[in-house]
């Protein structure tokens, strides 16, 4: 249709085309105060002296924040060692992934994901007209080389969450290095390490040293998981200096509040609160995968703070019936129907109460 001609404003093509994000339910119909296990937050809070932080911002809430985020980028940059310069922040993770496609995609280029993978890489190089590729994945695992037969001359982007979000699968250095040898310099390799913490096997890399020593990647980190800073909207990434002077020019002038800077400076100092969060995970993530296996669901090897639940092997049983279930008894975990997998249900690692509750509810509706 003809936008000049029509009788109100229209949307440009393929907006309306887009599948909004839907988050993790966070009420039950019924059920007072039921256990949020549906959007992978961290459920011991946040760092103490992170709220501390946050409350002291109370006096500053009549001033503009530091667009460069200033104090937030020598934190990082001095927690992680990297050049300050090559840093750039976002309104959560998921702006610094709008940026990239906005600064990289014309109409007729393409990014490629895997086809599990998160919902935000494809509504933005969507919103930009780009072409969305998905790459056949294994076991619910990245396939490098099904990701790269995606590649063409119009790539522009490969998106890689590492552990991946909602499978929790991850690859080991060796295959992202692969990935990234295979792919033409034109070509930007983002890694999406939103859970890069609770990878310990020793054969995960995060991609920062990758990343140092290469012209096309770029690696993200957020706030939202470990330090269970969601609510404000926390993210970062490290990558080319050329590429994000680029992406700096678009970007909103204030897109991270003063509070979240100040409360993510302090979280980052809090090494003890880091620490039992990722003993948490560490310890009833396993202990979850068993006791949820043990009930004749395939479960799938995860890296990140939340397992991954399958359903198909059980005759009369669906995963969405299952949250229904597990939500009438105040436990909300996460259908992933919308990314394709209609058979699986997405726990995040609760405590030891909450983890226990999910497989006792299980086992009752397994059961009926």
């Amino acid at each position: 249709m003809d936008r000049s001609a029509a009788d109100r404003p229209l949307a440009k093509p393929g907006i309306l085309d887009i599948t909004p994000y839907k988050p993790g339910k966070a009420q039950a119909d019924g059920v007072e105060n039921p256990v949020k296990l549906s959007a992978n937050e961290n459920i011991l809070g946040c760092s103490p002296k992170a709220k501390a932080a946050f409350a002291e911002a109370a006096g500053k809430l009549n001033l503009y924040p530091d667009g460069r985020a200033g104090i937030l980028r020598e934190a990082i940059s001095r927690k992680y060692g990297l050049e300050p310069e090559r840093l750039i922040f976002g309104c959560g993770s998921d702006e610094i992934f709008q940026i990239l496609n906005q600064t990289l995609l014309e109409p007729g280029d393409n990014m490629v994901q895997g086809e599990y993978g998160f919902a935000a890489y494809s509504i933005g190089a969507r919103a930009c007209q780009g072409e969305v590729r998905m790459a056949k994945e294994t076991n619910l695992r990245i396939d490098v080389d099904e990701m790269l037969k995606c590649v063409d001359e119009r790539t522009r982007l490969v998106f890689v969450a590492n552990p991946a979000n909602p499978t929790g699968t991850w690859l080991p250095g060796a295959e992202i290095r692969r990935l990234h040898a295979g792919l033409p310099a034109h070509v930007v390799l983002v890694l999406d390490g939103a859970y890069a913490e609770f990878a310990g096997d020793p054969n995960y890399e995060d991609g920062i040293a990758l990343a140092r020593e290469a012209a096309n990647v770029v690696v993200t980190r957020t706030f939202s998981k470990l330090h269970g800073l969601a609510a404000l909207r926390v993210g970062w990434a490290y990558g080319p200096t050329d590429l994000l002077e680029a992406m700096d020019r678009i970007r909103l002038p204030f897109n991270v509040n003063i509070p979240a800077q100040l409360a993510a400076v302090a979280s980052l100092e809090d090494a003890e609160f880091q620490a039992r969060s990722l003993a948490l995970v560490e310890q009833w993530r396993p202990w979850l995968a068993q006791q949820i296996g043990g009930l004749g669901l395939e479960v799938a090897p995860s890296a990140a703070n939340f397992v991954l639940a399958r359903f198909a092997a059980v005759p009369g049983k669906t995963a969405a019936e299952a949250e229904a279930f597990l939500a009438s008894k105040g436990l909300l975990t996460r259908g992933v129907a919308g990314y394709g997998l209609p058979d699986h249900l997405r726990i995040t690692v609760g405590l030891e109460e909450h983890n226990r509750g999910v497989v006792d509810g299980l086992a009752e509706f397994l059961k009926g």
